[in-house]
């Protein structure tokens, strides 16, 4: 048997037959049978390595890690040694299980709708074994096999070309180069040399798009190029996201504030020469109390809600807390080729000798117009047209392609001139032809013409410079044939013109020849040419890309161009597209030190020719600068800077496996204003979330203060509300109201503002004080309510009303805030029928907790008479008017004080703007 055990070196250095006889493979007729699946057991299939799938109860402990899910477990544990309150405890505890269930659920859901995205066919891969042509699948190839292929095909497998005849790849995926690539099977040396210059070789997952070819398989599965990309991604650590550094942030405030509470508790009690262990157990009571128990089950609702919607506007989102990452986005690293274009080769000019056209339409669908861009005579088009529709092999139907994307281009082109094209190369039959090669540069057909002396004539389409060396005249706008002379000068200047726009330039030229000359050397006949035009060929730009990336810049967002294209064509496409900034090509990138880089970044717009590690390096600079980066791709040599980025957006039609499985977002449309889409939704739900920490911060305020007060004035024997009872507000009161501030209507100005900065806190300072006032009103309400109670109707009545009031003001307090500053006195309260709703069920609640005697006896409370139901609604109304004044009092203070007032909380409006 022959070994495989082949040292590691450059294949495309070498030559085909030192790469043949380094895999022992005979290239007349491949490996043996047995040969192929000795190497099949030494190397496994030709297959990317999957990810081990979590196993379940590592997923549902993951759920744990967050840090008010610690909290909360730990108020369970104290609740059941030091209370000694197994019932208080177990809810606790049941209550993390049920949010951890609801992030595993999304998650699942999420991860449902990635496997339906994924393809079912299975790569087939033609194989010369034992000198037979086989067709297998391609897990099953192993290096040294001779592999076959020809244009529509994929490329199994890496592999040294050994015959590449008029053959072109689009390498888009894995190098950004957004044109095919014409191949040669003669060896590339020199050092560090690009994968995309490396001609003789073909990769994993490439296109062909044109020609045939044969390779050596020289790696398979994790050893392709597509596979190290693969294998990189392990090695790129991920961040916490904007939101779950806030809230942990947020949850150690409440947790010291309850340790505070606790701590004076004691100290007040002590003083007073009560029993510590009596004072210990109400001080715990408090801290149990204080601690937001509804806060992430709230938080996962929201957030699954914001899945939900978005995967309804065409973006699946793997992980919940990704959705309010996307609100926070304040740069998005866009991959240029199928993201900000249409990965569609579209002719843009039309230049004749004399005129220039303009063409509208997009990709290759065939609508559209040739328009003269000044004016003169009626040109006809149709000899011009003729070289775009015979000297070309690709078919174009009802927008489909087959074949060269440049091709396709010229086709399109011919059809909007009014050419059949199909009847056209039925009526001028192809006799012979010289194919495209490297070398010469050009394509020339041959075809039968009626003419007053039977000839055969040429078409011919090639770079400019070659076909004008070649020329000896030019066909004029108005059909004449004449001497080129000056036009050269003429020619060169248009296509420098052409190619400064970013366009691919090619020229069109025919000649007519004997039929005995067929004989001959063919590509001696194509001199002496006549110059018909030159066509300027783009990847165009998504026109809602456009509108996307002007949207980003009315939101303050940045948008930058990665793309490993040339220089030229990608700083012309992000002119096109309005990205600012200067293009750097991706070896000027590389060479920046990092303080320069820092120092500049914010003037890169483009950086083009870039390898996978200078898009992670962008990514990495960008977030130690502040920045909360999305990064959108659909190739393999995205997929590092996708999982590195605080968001990674992967395209779910062109995206590779690979690119899909990094990404914690996928467009099902491909299409780039759907992340604008995203931010906005993303936006709106941090609003909406903040509503509701807003709310949830006042009645913890007014949760300790109750129970503090009661200890200092000896109300209800320190404790005014059972743990039991607390629970009943925290999750039958607050969290249907959260529900309804998770619904409300986004504000007008969502897509006006900065993004907010990732490292900035929940609440500022000034926000901050605002609710702590608000919380000490909470407190005297219902501590009002329980110590006029307590000595007319006993502790069991007075827990009762201040069961009642505590759940009313909360009702009055989630109205207030849900914005900062305006009254709740307006339309606009009742305005949100979701919200009243919710509001009128939660007054169903508290006065169903009071009456049915299952929920009495289970929360320990009473029936309440009329009169102690007017006292609750007294103490309520109490705190709307005073909330109201402190209202009017902060309005006047952010119409004087602008940004001191507006920057009150994150993600705030403008100074002077109302933001909800």
């Amino acid at each position: 048997m022959t070994t495989t055990e082949v040292p590691a070196r450059e294949w495309h250095a070498a030559t085909v037959a030192e790469t043949c006889a380094a895999f022992g493979v005979d290239p007349a007729r491949g490996l043996t049978a047995a040969e192929a699946a000795d190497r099949l057991r030494e190397h496994g299939p030709n297959a990317l390595a999957e990810e081990k799938p979590e196993p379940k109860w590592r997923a549902f402990a993951r759920q744990y890690a967050d840090l008010m899910q610690l909290v909360l477990v730990g108020a369970a544990v104290v609740s059941v040694v030091a209370l000694r309150d197994l019932g208080t405890g177990l809810v606790i505890l049941a209550l993390t299980v049920v949010n951890a269930l609801m992030g595993l659920h999304q998650e699942g859901k999420a991860a449902e709708s990635v496997a339906a995205l994924r393809t079912m066919l299975v790569m087939t891969a033609r194989v010369l074994r034992d000198g037979q042509v086989l067709q297998v699948p391609a897990e099953q190839l192993v290096p040294g096999d001779l592999v076959r292929f020809e244009a529509g095909d994929k490329v199994p497998a890496d592999g040294r070309l050994v015959v590449a005849a008029s053959l072109e790849i689009e390498e888009a995926g894995l190098t950004g180069e957004s044109t095919p690539v014409p191949k040669s099977v003669d060896p590339v040396t020199g050092d560090a040399v690009p994968l995309g210059d490396r001609v003789d070789m073909a990769y994993m997952n490439a296109q062909v798009t044109r020609g045939r070819g044969e390779m050596v398989v020289t790696a398979t599965g994790m050893a392709t190029e597509v596979g190290r990309i693969s294998g990189m991604l392990s090695a790129v650590e991920t961040d916490e996201t904007p939101l779950t550094r806030q809230l942990n942030r947020l949850t150690v405030i409440i947790t010291l504030m309850a340790a505070v509470a606790l701590v004076l508790v004691i100290v007040l009690g002590l003083a007073r020469g009560e029993d510590f262990d009596t004072l210990f157990l109400v001080g715990i009571s408090l801290a149990v109390a204080a601690i937001p128990t509804g806060l992430p089950a709230v938080v996962t609702m929201l957030l699954s809600l914001g899945t939900r919607e978005l995967a309804g506007a065409g973006a699946i989102v793997k992980r919940l807390r990704s959705v309010e990452t996307l609100g926070a986005t304040s740069a998005i690293c866009s991959d240029k080729t199928g993201t900000l274009t249409l990965n569609q080769m579209t002719a843009r000019r039309l230049v004749l000798a004399g005129r220039r056209y303009g063409v509208d339409g997009e990709g290759y669908a065939t609508t559209g117009r040739i328009l003269a861009t000044g004016g003169g005579p009626e040109v006809r088009l149709e000899p011009f047209l003729l070289p775009m529709a015979l000297a070309s092999d690709a078919t174009v139907r009802d927008g489909d392609l087959v074949g060269d994307p440049t091709e396709g281009a010229l086709v399109v082109l011919a059809a909007k001139g009014g050419l059949d094209v199909e009847e056209t190369r039925r009526a001028y039959p192809r006799v012979a032809e010289v194919p495209f090669d490297a070398a010469y540069k050009l394509m020339a057909t041959f075809h039968d013409v009626e003419t007053p002396v039977p000839a055969v004539r040429c078409y011919v389409k090639g770079a400019p410079d070659v076909l004008l060396a070649r020329a000896t005249h030019y066909r004029d706008a108005d059909g004449s044939t004449r001497p080129i002379g000056d036009l050269r000068e003429r020619v060169e200047a248009e296509n420098d013109a052409l190619a400064g726009e970013g366009m691919r330039v090619l020229a069109l030229a025919q000649k007519d020849v004997g039929q005995a000359d067929l004989a001959g050397e063919l590509l001696d006949l194509v001199d002496g040419l006549e110059l018909l035009a030159l066509v300027g060929i783009v990847d165009p730009p998504r026109k809602e890309a456009r509108d996307a990336i002007a949207a980003c810049k009315d939101a303050g967002i940045r948008v930058r161009m990665i793309t490993g294209d040339h220089v030229t064509t990608a700083a012309a496409i992000a002119g096109q597209l309005g990205i600012e900034g200067r293009a750097l090509t991706g070896a000027e990138f590389a060479a920046m030190p990092d303080e320069r880089l820092e120092a500049e970044v914010d003037e890169i717009g483009v950086v083009a020719r870039v390898a996978p590690q200078d898009k992670v390096r962008l990514v990495d600079v960008l977030k130690r600068r502040g920045q909360v980066v999305a990064m959108t791709g659909d190739g393999v040599n995205d997929a590092p800077a996708l999982t590195r980025a605080d968001i990674g957006v992967a395209m779910g039609i062109t995206g590779t496996e690979v690119t899909k499985d990094a990404a914690e977002m996928i467009l099902t449309d491909d299409n780039f204003a759907t992340i604008v889409t995203a931010v906005e939704r993303g936006r709106g739900l941090y609003d909406n979330l903040m509503r509701y920490i807003r709310f949830q911060m006042v009645v913890l305020v007014g949760f300790i203060l109750t129970f503090v007060g009661a200890g200092i004035f000896t109300v209800a024997a320190g404790v005014p509300l059972s743990p039991l009872q607390i629970l009943w507000i925290n999750f039958a009161i607050d969290v249907v109201l959260a529900i309804g501030l998770g619904f409300d209507a986004p504000a007008s100005d969502l897509m006006r503002r900065r993004p907010r900065a990732a490292d900035a806190p929940v609440l500022g300072r000034a926000l901050g004080a605002r609710l702590a006032v608000d919380g000490v009103l909470v407190a005297v309400a219902v501590l009002l309510v329980v110590a006029w109670a307590e000595p007319r109707y006993g502790l069991l009545v007075a827990t009762t009303m201040g069961l009642t009031a505590m759940s009313l003001v909360h009702v009055v307090v989630a109205a207030e805030w849900r914005d900062r500053f305006r009254s709740v006195l307006r339309a606009e309260t009742v305005a949100n029928a979701r919200f009243v709703t919710l509001v009128l069920v939660v007054l169903g609640l508290t006065v169903l907790v009071t009456s049915i005697p299952l929920l009495q006896r289970l929360f320990g409370t009473t029936n309440l008479t009329p009169q102690q139901w007017g006292v609750c609604l007294l103490a309520v109304l109490g705190y709307l008017v005073v909330a109201e004044v402190l209202r009017w009092g902060a309005r006047l203070a952010a119409h004087g004080g602008g940004a001191e007032a507006a920057a009150g909380a994150v993600g705030a409006a403008p100074a002077g703007a109302r933001g909800r």
